[in-house]
């Protein structure tokens, strides 16, 4: 579906899809699948496609992940692949035959070989790209900024990661590799919005993926989307979108629903509007995707929503995440937040960890928690 007057950003290719320019927005989403559990990731692949999804992205974590992606490959021709490197750029090359696209993390590279430079590492991504005939994505997210713009903008998140994705830009130009997208992401949609609006001023030439990370459980997590999405794309913001949403596997494409009925209310000039959406409770949770190591993480969410309830005219923050990779920095920022593992919850209060707790032990001692914050926050006028 086309955007009337989009913004004149480049046009590229990826895979067999279009993106930027006058091409219309491509919807896409995420397995949340283990991708070793390949008829399940087939599946799912299938599933988003045919809800419309134009591009399909799969995470992967090790080596040992790649032989999966290659048979989820070879059993869904004809869909348009996305790779999540994560932590591990280093298999860039050993997935790049069966993919279309990669995305990395810029704050995620320091990790490993800290004894090259990011510009090296970029450079032999931008090889490998070329290579294979694969398009890049920079995907900046506000829970793992590289920490040397955490340092060179203390206190400013929001000019550290448009500074990282304007960076890893100028990179690109400097490799002359052009075939590249840029997501700034955030789970505060207004933050999301002035994020996407100084770089798309800074860099109008360079297609743009929309997303609120960990929008959370539908209907809120819906209305957190419209509120970053329904702003950008009036402005011609936006070549590419994925909607997260917290469901459960068989509902994953509700996601590629949502985000073909944004575009089109957008084209439509359909907005809606939540009068002091966000002002009370505000619970974060994450998509879910092949990190998640214990399938109760949706279930947990959801408990953890019906548990609060009563809360919601306080305005705390309370983060559920699925992974050891958003879990720990992106629940920083909550008043309360829960990390899932394999067995146990990692329950913390902002930066301070509060203790591990079993799937079923969980929810009463974050019960006590909230009740500790509407009592301090009762006292203080809050």
């Amino acid at each position: 579906m086309k955007q009337q007057n989009q913004r004149p950003t480049r046009r590229i290719r990826v895979g067999g899809v279009e993106v930027g320019g006058d091409a219309p927005i491509a919807v896409q989403s995420m397995c949340a699948t283990r991708t070793m559990d390949i008829d399940a990731t087939v599946a799912q692949t299938h599933q988003l496609a045919r809800a419309g999804a134009a591009i399909v992205r799969i995470a992967l974590d090790n080596e040992k992940e790649v032989a999966a992606l290659k048979e989820i490959r070879a059993q869904t021709a004809g869909v348009t692949l996305s790779v999540d490197l994560q932590e591990n750029y280093r298999i860039a090359d050993k997935v790049a035959p069966h993919v279309d696209k990669i995305r990395y993390n810029p704050g995620h590279l320091h990790h490993i070989e800290k004894a090259k430079t990011i510009r090296q590492k970029v450079k032999w991504l931008v090889d490998v790209a070329r290579d294979h005939d694969l398009a890049l994505r920079i995907g900046v997210n506000c829970g793992s900024v590289a920490p040397e713009f955490i340092e060179k903008f203390p206190g400013d998140q929001l000019a550290a990661i448009v500074e990282s994705a304007a960076h890893h830009c100028e990179l690109m130009n400097e490799f002359g590799f052009e075939r590249f997208v840029v997501s700034l992401k955030d789970s505060d949609p207004a933050k999301v919005l002035e994020a996407n609006r100084r770089f798309a001023e800074r860099r109008p030439d360079v297609p743009i993926h929309l997303g609120v990370t960990e929008a959370g459980l539908p209907p809120e997590g819906i209305i957190k989307t419209r509120i970053a999405f329904e702003q950008l794309l009036a402005r011609r913001i936006g070549d590419t979108i994925r909607v997260s949403l917290t469901l459960p596997n068989e509902r994953k494409h509700e996601e590629v629903v949502v985000g073909h009925q944004i575009v089109s209310d957008v084209n439509a000039g359909r907005f809606i509007s939540v009068p002091n959406f966000g002002a009370g409770l505000n619970i974060i949770s994450c998509p879910s995707c092949s990190r998640v190591e214990n399938e109760k993480f949706v279930e947990l969410a959801q408990q953890v929503k019906k548990l609060t309830a009563y809360a919601d005219r306080y305005k705390i923050t309370i983060a559920v995440m699925g992974c050891r990779v958003n879990g720990p920095g992106e629940t920083d920022d909550a008043d309360l937040g829960l990390w899932c593992g394999p067995t146990t919850v990692n329950l913390k209060r902002k930066e301070r960890k509060l203790g591990n707790f079993k799937y079923d032990a969980v929810l009463p001692r974050l019960k006590e928690e909230v009740d500790k914050l509407i009592a301090e926050r009762s006292t203080a006028g809050n």
